[in-house]
């Protein structure tokens, strides 16, 4: 192959390579989430590039993506309570980059956003709270704490980056303090439990006095009521009499009645389908 043939050869070869090489540091394409931040031999633009594709200058221009998406991170915090027990509290914290901080968090901030800013103001916070409050506080008002441990964290980052919640996970005490507390509550429930047989027999002796009261009333009514109408009593007689006629005998006050009405009674109560039974005749016994 002549000289001139292989010359131009390697010079289109060359010129093909400079060509995709240009065309591939030319362009660039940010993924969906992210979020790109260009920088121009070391000088970072001031506005951020959107998710797709896009043409830069070749060789001097890079483009470093920025995700934008929630992220979970998890941490632990080692807190001292109010009656300074050690607690050691395990927990997620749920946070994201917003588009307006990407630019500011890659020129002024290195590392991580959640190891460098996060982190370290979640704890200070979880620490601040837990610090206000006694061990057994701790673990029965977790959900307070993480409430207000998330509003104070958000006040100590700012704007800079969203806190969205932080879960805690786990709460963990010494095995002493474990179980003071479970002891405690132990005594607590057999507190309340003996608090609530005295109730029950408080109110069951209230209600035997309410019963007791209702009874002496409805006698003393009965009585009143039988005191002032004196033939209430006939009246009961005859409604529980059944239809045998008594025969009494006793002293003159008492009431003798003759054999012939005490058979009539019975013969009258042995055949219902009589007629009914004639008045009583009533005579005065003398001695």
């Amino acid at each position: 192959m002549p000289p001139r043939t292989v010359a131009r050869l390697i010079g289109i070869a060359i010129l093909v390579f400079v060509v995709v090489l240009m065309a591939s540091s030319g362009t660039y394409v940010v993924h969906p989430g992210y979020r790109g931040v260009e920088v121009t031999m070391g000088k970072v633009s001031p506005v951020f590039k959107p998710e797709g594709f896009g043409l830069k200058a070749p060789v001097i221009t890079a483009i470093h993506p920025i995700s934008i998406r929630q992220q979970t991170a998890e941490d632990k915090a080692e807190c001292y309570s109010a009656d300074l027990q050690q607690i050691q509290i395990q927990l997620r914290v749920l946070f994201r980059v917003p588009e307006s901080s990407v630019v500011t968090l890659f020129q002024d901030y290195d590392g991580e956003p959640f190891e460098s800013l996060i982190a370290p103001r979640v704890q200070e916070a979880l620490k601040e709270e837990v610090a206000l409050q006694s061990a057994e506080q701790v673990v029965k008002n977790r959900e307070q704490i993480k409430t207000k441990a998330l509003d104070l964290a958000r006040k100590k980052i700012g704007g800079l980056l969203v806190v969205e919640d932080i879960v805690i996970e786990n709460i963990t005490l010494t095995r002493e303090l474990e179980s003071a507390i479970e002891a405690k509550m132990v005594q607590e429930q057999e507190a309340a439990k003996s608090k609530y047989v005295q109730q029950r027999a408080q109110i069951e002796a209230d209600t035997s006095v309410i019963q007791a009261r209702g009874e002496a009333e409805s006698i003393r009514i009965r009585g009143q009521a039988l005191k002032d109408n004196p033939a209430f009593v006939d009246l009961k007689i005859v409604d529980k009499w059944d239809g045998l006629t008594p025969l009494v005998i006793g002293s003159s006050d008492n009431m003798l009645l003759q054999l012939q009405d005490l058979e009539r009674a019975r013969h009258q109560n042995a055949n219902p389908a009589t007629q009914p039974a004639p008045a009583v005749q009533r005579r005065t016994a003398t001695r």
